[in-house]
């Protein structure tokens, strides 16, 4: 084993199918043409955004460790192995950033334990583009994930979150599944105050990018297709 310690380099995609120099900056492509270890959650897309990025780079070559829902997670630790061994790991994404709304924390906690450097690169956040140009609370917002599927058990947590908004001042977003979405937004107009703020922005980034800030009474009004086409919704009670 040599005494240098590789580094675990957090590497994000695009959020949808563009060209990746136009929202990546250089030093996404140099971390890609420089490593040949990954952890994805999809090989398949994975090595595809790979090749776009990077097209000289030898496919063959690439050794892949694989991060999803199948994944057992005393795996983990062998996937910083190469690291320990002076090798440097990308931890690349489906969408977006590493670790945020996507897999990739519990490699990096144990990248910590190890005393690994984990180097962030500068990326596309759909999270935080989404805040940026909702005008609501940038500073003082909550991510909460999915909400629960359950009409009843949905309809409390919308309203829960609403007064913590109020209460705190505090922007709450939220995702859906994407096939989700345009009933995501029929529960927020039926169930919010007519007064609360409610952001819709999708397809962040790309052509068909929709950013748009109303009441929930508004959106009952103006009806906008969001079908199987990746949203964050905020809200926030003034």
């Amino acid at each position: 084993m040599t005494n240098k310690i590789g580094k675990l380099y957090l590497i994000p995609t695009t959020l949808g199918d563009n060209e990746p120099l136009e929202v990546l900056p250089i030093s996404v492509k140099q971390a890609i043409d420089n490593i040949d270890t990954f952890i994805v959650e999809n090989d398949k897309t994975a090595r595809r955004f790979i090749k776009r990025i990077s097209p000289e780079k030898s496919q063959p070559s690439l050794n892949m460790f694989h991060l999803n829902k199948f994944t057992d997670e005393a795996d983990l630790p062998t996937f910083l192995h190469p690291c320990l061994n002076g090798v440097d790991v990308g931890l690349l994404s489906e969408a977006g950033c590493p670790g945020v709304a996507d897999p990739g924390a519990d490699v990096v906690k144990i990248a910590h334990q190890k005393n690994i450097k984990v180097v962030p690169l500068v990326g596309p956040s759909s999270i935080l583009m989404a805040i940026m140009s909702s005008g609501m609370n940038g500073q003082s917002f909550t991510f909460n994930g999915y909400l629960p599927i359950d009409k009843a058990e949905r309809k409390a947590e919308i309203k829960r979150l609403e007064r913590l908004s109020f209460e705190q001042n505090q922007s709450q977003i939220f995702i859906e599944t994407p096939y989700r979405n345009n009933k995501m937004l029929e529960d927020l107009s039926a169930v919010l105050e007519n007064n609360t703020d409610i952001c819709v922005a999708c397809d962040i980034t790309l052509s068909t990018e929709f950013i748009k800030t109303q009441t929930a009474n508004q959106w009952k009004k103006n009806k906008v297709d969001l079908h199987k086409r990746p949203t964050i919704f905020i809200i926030h009670k003034s």
